[in-house]
């Protein structure tokens, strides 16, 4: 019998006051190893194919993952696991790095609006507007480079963003955008090993440049970020998941389970044809098992 993830260990609960040191990033949920979990995932990412298949013809709903995480979490090794199963044909994905010059001419939410995913459809975002929250603020000075009048650019800019992100999701969630956040949760030991290895392999260095190892030297700092945005960001419309990410197997088994639980409950079912629709479609069969026997 396959083994269950309890979401409630991985969900913010909306209005809790977040401190991630209160999370274990080793967390494995009772599987005893890899191969344990994996039969787990296997059999979660065949749902997830079948509920894509059904999400896509329904389309009454788009579906928004959102992954964020400290470099060397593991959210491409998640993404390219948990969606090995469903059809690239409807799922798009998008990373989000440093903003061009015509990204930084219009707000901020701006160049993630613009890639949001249509109904029937996944849209995946690699990073997010939630840089905002994380990079921009342990690097205050990027704040200049856009533009902002000086009153949106004061003290309370950080709280504004927090008001504004979570209304945005409000509005995503109220027009057929279901909106589902994960944040892989790695210890800071764990990503030392991981940056290790991408240096010491080679087919691995393109992964990261000595820029990426200098973030690390503001790991407090953006684990006080991450803290503030799970806090003030974890909604009821969109709540966060905490995923521990110190063991990739079980990160990638928790998101697909959270996923097929997500999108399990939607309750969806095939178009179903009108009566007119139904007697044409009935001729048509009529006159195509007629064709096979002349």
């Amino acid at each position: 019998m396959l083994k269950t993830i309890d979401h409630a260990h991985l969900l913010v609960t909306p209005g809790q006051a977040v401190h991630l040191t209160d999370y274990d990033p080793g967390f494995k949920a009772g599987f005893d190893d890899k191969d344990d979990a994996r039969k787990k995932m296997g059999a979660d990412i065949e749902r997830l194919a079948e509920l894509q298949n059904v999400f896509a013809a329904d389309r009454r709903n788009a579906l928004l993952v959102v992954f964020q995480g400290m470099d060397a979490a593991g959210k491409d090794g998640a993404i390219r696991h948990v969606m090995s199963g469903v059809s690239p044909q409807g799922v798009d994905v998008h990373s989000f790095k440093q903003p061009s010059v015509l990204e930084l001419s219009h707000d901020y939410l701006w160049r993630c609006v613009t890639v949001l995913p249509e109904r029937g459809r996944i849209g995946i975002f690699n990073r997010s507007y939630y840089e905002e929250l994380t990079v921009v603020r342990v690097h205050r000075a990027t704040l200049a480079l856009e533009g902002l009048p000086p009153e949106p650019a004061g003290a309370d800019v950080w709280h504004d963003r927090y008001e504004d992100i979570a209304a945005f999701e409000r509005h995503l969630t109220r027009n057929g955008t279901i909106v589902v956040k994960f944040f892989l949760h790695i210890s800071k030991d764990e990503q030392r090993e991981r940056l290790l290895e991408r240096i010491a392999t080679p087919d691995k260095n393109w992964k990261l440049s000595s820029a990426d190892l200098h973030e690390r030297t503001y790991w407090d700092d953006y684990a006080h970020a991450y803290e503030r945005l799970l806090t003030h960001t974890s909604i009821p419309e969109a709540p966060w998941y905490v995923i521990p990410a110190d063991r990739k197997w079980f990160a990638r088994a928790a998101v697909a389970d959270v996923l097929v639980e997500r999108l399990s409950a939607l309750g969806l079912a095939y178009p179903a044809v009108d009566r007119e629709e139904r007697a044409r479609l009935d001729a048509e069969r009529v006159t195509l098992e007629a064709s096979g026997t002349a």
